[in-house]
């Protein structure tokens, strides 16, 4: 899969990892978060995440 210039990635365990690319391969992602309201980054996560079978 190429890497998607505009969602940069760091997540390695990820199976949309362009892995040394530092990259997301997929076209989009969606983000969520945990609670109703949040107000910082740790409330936040990539809801497109897929863990890499390797990693199992």
């Amino acid at each position: 899969m190429d890497k998607n210039p505009s969602i940069k990635c760091n997540v390695t365990e990820c199976r949309y990892n362009a892995n040394q690319d530092k990259y997301c391969t997929l076209e989009q992602i969606q983000v969520g978060k945990h609670d109703q309201v949040t107000s910082d980054v740790q409330g936040t996560d990539c809801n497109s995440f897929q863990r890499k079978e390797s990693f199992t």
